[in-house]
């Protein structure tokens, strides 16, 4: 995944704010670990300012169980 797609998906996600989409966004910041790594995911958090909907602070790692 790009990390523009990322920003797009996780921007929806923001947007609705709620349970489901936490987890949503969770597995996406996985992803985004995985491929681009920890200043990708912590990057992500403060631009779309996750913190506050979601309750994620940078330097939380999102490991995908899979």
């Amino acid at each position: 995944m790009t990390l523009d797609k990322a920003y797009e998906l996780l921007q929806v996600q923001a947007d609705f704010g709620g349970f489901y989409n936490r987890n949503s966004a969770r597995l996406i910041l996985a992803e985004v670990y995985k491929e681009h790594g920890q200043a990708a995911v912590d990057k992500l958090i403060k631009d779309l300012g996750l913190g506050p909907i979601f309750g994620f602070e940078p330097g939380t790692r999102f490991e995908s169980i899979s």
